[in-house]
């Protein structure tokens, strides 16, 4: 196997046209069907249309490739989700769920490469725990000030509530769009919706604001 273990921190920002060849190319061969571990950088380059040179000057290497499409993915995500407040209710954070849902189908395959690859590379675990994490901080703020506000009861663990709603969400949605029917993606994400609202969020039953 083509060792893909050196390491880098991954890059942020507008991508160049041929970074940006070689992003879509990749994701291309993934939906295909591609396991990220046995592509080539010579498949990935000829895929792209540029020279394996050019692929060298863009990314260090594999590991430095898949964390800028895993930072697309989670970018989209966050922003998404980020942008929904307690406030505006559970129809809205509904719609924020089935945006969410659109863009896990659209990345689908990048995040199986993460799977795949984490399992034997810690600097790919770190950097995902890492992405989690973001989830987790405002996740873990928002319910403190709704407890602070009265909103939400005090006896709510906002540590422990976090954690099942940040991973165990997570891992939902990666099983809903490997194993669900994409006919059913309104429906999931009407049911995650109401398990935050009524389940962690304490809401009444009824209450939708």
């Amino acid at each position: 196997m083509p060792s893909i273990t050196r390491r880098r921190t991954a890059n942020v920002g507008r991508p160049t046209s041929a970074e940006a060849d070689i992003l879509a190319a990749t994701q291309r061969l993934l939906i295909d069907g591609g396991n990220f571990t046995e592509l080539g950088v010579q498949q990935i380059s000829t895929e792209a249309g540029v020279a394996r040179s050019t692929f060298y000057n863009h990314f260090r290497d594999k590991i430095d490739l898949l964390m800028r499409l895993a930072t697309e993915l989670m970018s989209s995500s966050f922003d998404v989700t980020s942008a929904w407040k307690p406030s505006d209710g559970v129809e809205h954070l509904e719609d924020a769920f089935l945006q969410v849902v659109k863009v896990y189908r659209k990345h689908a395959a990048v995040r199986r490469a993460l799977a795949e690859v984490a399992t034997y590379d810690a600097t790919v675990r770190d950097f995902w725990s890492a992405e989690l994490n973001q989830f987790t901080n405002w996740t873990l703020t928002l319910l403190r000030a709704e407890q602070d506000a009265g909103r939400t009861p005090a006896d709510l663990d906002p540590a422990s509530a976090t954690r099942v709603i940040v991973m165990g969400g997570e891992r939902a949605l990666v099983d809903h769009v490997t194993t669900g029917d994409p006919g059913s993606d309104a429906a999931f994400a009407r049911e995650m919706a109401l398990t935050w609202w009524y389940g962690v969020y304490r809401r009444p039953a009824g209450y939708s604001k």
